[in-house]
């Protein structure tokens, strides 16, 4: 049922992104059309257009739109032999839509679908566009949209190719939920990653060191350090083995992998003086693969699980990296499940259980899974046998099933050598991330050529699960930046505590204090007392610091601190010692 409600809304988001190109192209005719599609929280649609659009106008697109809409015009598919689409779309000088239709006979296409906006009742077309569809039955029915902003987008993503103007739009059934989604909006705004990242002097990009190449700042490489020592300690808490490799190999790995040539983030080969082809590592599986083959195994030591915290790097194109949620150098948290075939869903059971118990650490508690499976349609795109594919497919879905949240299945978009499971967890404010993924992997071990030893003193095949709780780690750290608005539970925050003595008679107290709470392993830091305190205590709080201490001659006297809690905005007075504990309690328990 949900599957059903998913594809009315798609249809209504697409219909919206048809008839915002019909307005378009009514205030521009000579506008030429690329890509439309619906995506998550509405549509886009690019376009090349005699000049570079701006916010104001955006108003008088949608009152094109609206009046559309009002019209009810009915869509009308109707499909044209492939030669005589591109020739249609060359007529109108529909250059963009052109190349793609000839890609699409190139992939063996022989027709192509259009749908044209007819105004009854005298059955006039207003606009037609090559489209696969499907849409709503006429444009009355599209429900309550907004415009939100204006984008350059590279033709097909391509820096060399046009750079063209992509309008995005929010499109819900019902005008409360379009204006439930525009204030979720808004405080999205307000915790932006990048610009809360500056201002907590967490991180910083420079066009020096380039675009996708983050640089953390101490506070930033405390919280990062934070995250990757958590994970090591759930992992080593599940029998995972640490493993270490170099960020280098010879392309000759990759392309045994089969990543040469089928991954298209892999970062350009470098050739040594001594004529060796070096890639940097996109990805650590290979490696991981060779040191299980260094060594003989028997079934008694399955499952081996392999865990790494190391960077990856990928050439992402420059249009789509974004402050940490897409970045080039990618630090991950990732492992590899070698295991009997036997053991493949008690194994993805483990995985699911200690990844739930892993994100309620941070609060998240909406969870959703998607399995990404094969094309059907383009079986040349994967690699492997048909026959370990479907069982692969299946061991999946059964799985997710028991596990027991909701799921969905979607073709097309599995790696090439497996398919796999992404887990979708909602914030504090109610947006989808996708992090986890666990991706079952049949092919590998053929490739490689990969052993144990089994009861029967035969060797065998194991299969392989590659999962990854945090994914990027860079990713999951922007995301909680958002997820906390900045103001991070106590075990995370880089400063955890500021003393605010009142003047200079204060200092003493507070740097015992200081020096009793650091020694404890608190991270505290005194602020000078030359500044006022109201300019100090805006500091701390625009810092996001959890506690300020003020300290002053009742502080002094009863060896007690002033707590000023930045979560609850609240102010008491407690003993420094009791204060302590509870900030130790708080660390140690990763109380939220």
């Amino acid at each position: 049922m949900a599957k059903a409600i998913d594809e009315k809304l798609d249809a209504m988001r697409h219909s919206c992104a048809h008839v915002m190109a019909q307005a378009v192209m009514e205030m521009f005719p000579e506008a030429k059309l690329a890509v439309g599609p619906w995506i998550d929280s509405g549509f886009y649609h690019d376009f090349e257009l005699p000049r570079t659009l701006v916010p104001e106008d955006l108003p008088l697109i949608e009152k094109k739109m609206r009046h559309i809409m009002k019209q009810r015009q009915k869509f009308r598919r109707y499909d044209l032999p492939v030669d005589e689409a591109i020739k249609f779309l060359k007529e109108r000088n529909q250059t963009f839509t052109a190349e793609l239709a000839a890609d699409l006979k190139k992939e063996g296409e022989k027709t192509l679908s259009f749908y044209e906006n007819i105004q009854l009742p005298n059955g006039e077309v207003k606009f037609v566009n090559m489209c696969a569809g499907p849409h709503k039955e006429n444009t009355g029915e599209i429900g309550a949209f907004k415009l939100t902003k204006i984008a350059g987008a590279y033709f097909r993503g391509d820096s060399a190719r046009p750079m063209l103007q992509r309008i995005y739009g929010a499109c819900f059934p019902t005008e409360e939920e379009l204006d439930a989604y525009l204030k979720q909006m808004e405080e999205a705004l307000k915790r932006d990653h990048k610009l809360l990242g500056k201002q907590l002097e967490l991180f910083i990009t420079d066009p020096l060191v380039g675009s996708g190449y983050p640089l953390f700042l101490p506070k930033g490489a405390i919280i990062k350090d934070l995250l990757q020592d958590y994970i090591k300690e759930v992992k080593k808490a599940h029998d995972y083995t640490f493993v270490c490799i170099p960020h280098v190999a010879k392309e000759e790995l990759y392309i045994k992998s089969g990543h040469m040539g089928k991954y298209d983030a892999m970062m350009p080969v470098m050739t040594t003086v001594e004529g060796e082809r070096i890639v940097m590592k996109a990805m650590n599986c290979p490696h991981h693969f060779v040191l299980y083959n260094a060594q003989a195994h028997s079934y008694r030591e399955l499952p081996l699980r392999y865990a790494e915290n190391t960077a990856v790097y990928r050439f992402e194109k420059s249009g789509e990296v974004s402050g940490l949620l897409r970045v080039r150098s990618i630090t991950q948290d990732d492992t590899h499940h070698f295991v009997r075939h036997d053991q493949i869903e008690s194994e993805i059971e483990m995985v699911l259980g200690m990844t739930m118990e892993l994100y309620k650490t941070f609060g998240f508690e909406k969870f959703k899974a998607q399995i990404s499976v094969r094309d059907p349609k383009h079986p040349e795109k994967y690699f492997g046998d048909d026959k370990l594919w479907s069982t692969a497919e299946k061991t999946l879905v059964s799985c997710v099933k028991k596990w027991g949240h909701d799921y969905a299945v979607e073709e097309g978009e599995a790696a090439f050598y497996g398919p796999k499971i992404d887990i979708m967890v909602e914030d504090t404010i109610g947006r989808k991330w996708q992090l986890t993924t666990v991706q079952l992997d049949f092919n590998q071990p053929e490739n490689f050529d990969m052993k144990y030893t089994a009861d029967d003193g035969k060797e065998h095949r194991p299969a392989v699960l590659h999962v990854a709780i945090f994914g990027s780690v860079e990713r999951f750290m922007g995301i909680l930046i958002e997820h906390f608005a900045g103001a991070f539970p106590t075990w995370l925050a880089p400063e955890q505590v500021r003393l605010l003595p009142v003047a200079d008679p204060h200092m003493k107290y507070a740097t015992a204090l200081y020096e009793k709470m650091r020694a404890a392993g608190v991270r505290v830091t005194l602020a000078d007392s030359g500044e006022s305190q109201g300019k100090r205590i805006r500091h701390a709080e625009m810092m996001k610091v959890p506690y300020m201490l003020v300290l002053g001659d009742e502080e002094i006297k009863g060896k007690s601190v002033a707590v000023r809690d930045f979560k609850t905005k609240k102010q008491t007075t407690a003993k420094a010692d009791a204060f302590l504990k509870k900030v130790l309690k708080e660390v140690e328990e990763r109380s939220l």
